[in-house]
């Protein structure tokens, strides 16, 4: 809702509440539960008018920045590219009573169309009992039928983890093959990029937390973790395809990623390390009787840990610098004077924001790749002997 129809269902709603004392008073005492009445009635109708107002200018089409931000940070059936137009991607839907369904998203007309049986309902797709081609807004939900349904389609961000995973493989399979074609020569082009960060990551993070006897075994992890949280957070900053998503600020996303740290520190600790998780050597039975507890709590709290910092980051980046886009929209719906010169800050600041966000893509990258080199060398390192 814009600030005009705030407005002006607040001065709508003002002069209905005043309209009863001033009606009773013009009728006079022996009438007033007559008047009261039409005052009544008369508040009731500048309400409903008011009310009728805001939708009608809503559906002209007024600028929702929730919709828009939301929009961006959440996941969808289809790829916004520009304007009205859109990558429409793969639905997968299997349901016990009407088996396999597989078609194209823009069946669905973005959500205001039934097909097959389904519908999208706030980004949700819901199994419904009217034919084809009803207005999805109306469509009257089945929801044991919803219940029972596997939504197995190609999401926005499934098509990003693809496009992803597909660049990595080029980039890293073109640079094997110039290290084999160009053996012992000095790197150049993608090499040439690309080698300082591997040997970054290799020096900076895996040999440091986890140690020169065991870090080898774990840099395949390591490092398709930094890379692949690298290039997704730089994706998520570019507005067009295959840029766009919102894959590291996906919740799901990140705690893959950080179950995946823990399998790895839980099947890679030794006897050390879970001799220190239950029982703490040097440590007093009654004192173990709460330290114990607190070890195993606080093992399974780091991959918690890891999964909330970067969705949190990353989604929270992404919020800010929406949020400054849409006060220019928003801004620009009460005056085109206010929208223009609203634009200037909101586009300096965004800019500003963009490039903090740049910084914050490696960082954040380098930050979950080096708590899990850290929790991995906890599990790895071996007993000291004075």
């Amino acid at each position: 809702m814009s600030l005009k129809s705030l407005l002006r269902l607040a001065s709508l709603m003002i002069g209905a509440l005043l309209m009863g004392p001033v009606s009773a008073q013009h009728e006079g005492h022996e009438h007033g539960h007559e008047g009261h009445d039409h005052a009544h009635e008369h508040a009731v109708e500048a309400v409903a008018v008011a009310h009728d107002a805001t939708h009608h200018e809503e559906a002209k089409g007024g600028f929702d920045a929730g919709q828009l931000i939301m929009g961006h940070i959440g996941d969808e059936h289809g790829w916004h590219l520009w304007g009205h137009t859109s990558l429409p991607l793969p639905i997968i839907l299997y349901n016990s009573e009407r088996g396999l369904s597989v078609f194209s998203s823009n069946r669905f007309d973005h959500g205001h169309k039934t097909y097959g049986g389904y519908a999208l309902h706030d980004g949700h797709i819901v199994a419904v009992d009217d034919p084809d081609g009803t207005d999805a807004h109306h469509a009257s939900i089945n929801e044991e039928l919803t219940q029972a349904t596997w939504d197995i389609s190609i999401t926005k961000n499934v098509m990003s983890l693809l496009v992803s995973a597909a660049l990595l493989l080029i980039i890293f399979i073109s640079v094997a093959k110039a290290y084999t074609r160009r053996a012992g020569q000095a790197p150049t082009g993608l090499q040439n990029l690309m080698e300082p960060i591997v040997l970054f990551v290799r020096d900076d993070v895996a040999k440091s937390a986890i140690g020169e006897k065991h870090f080898m075994r774990f840099m395949p992890y390591l490092l398709t973790a930094f890379f692949f949280i690298f290039l997704n957070n730089l994706l998520g900053l570019v507005p067009i395809f295959p840029g766009g998503a919102n894959l590291t600020g996906n919740i799901a996303v990140t705690l893959v990623l950080a179950l995946l740290t823990f399998i790895i520190v839980t099947v890679n600790g030794n006897k050390h390390y879970w001799h220190h998780i239950l029982a703490m050597p040097g440590v007093p039975g009654w004192v173990l009787a709460i330290l114990t507890p607190v070890e195993i709590l606080g093992m399974l709290l780091k991959p918690f840990v890891l999964m909330i910092r970067l969705f949190a980051n990353i989604t929270a980046g992404h919020i800010i610098a929406l949020s400054f886009f849409s006060l220019i929209f928003v801004f620009g719906e009460t005056s085109a004077g206010a929208g223009y010169g609203v634009a200037i800050g909101s586009w300096a600041f965004t800019v500003f924001m963009m490039c903090l966000e740049l910084l914050v893509a490696f960082i954040q990258a380098y930050v979950f790749t080096f708590l899990s080199a850290m929790y991995i060398g906890a599990a790895v390192e071996e007993p000291h002997h004075h």
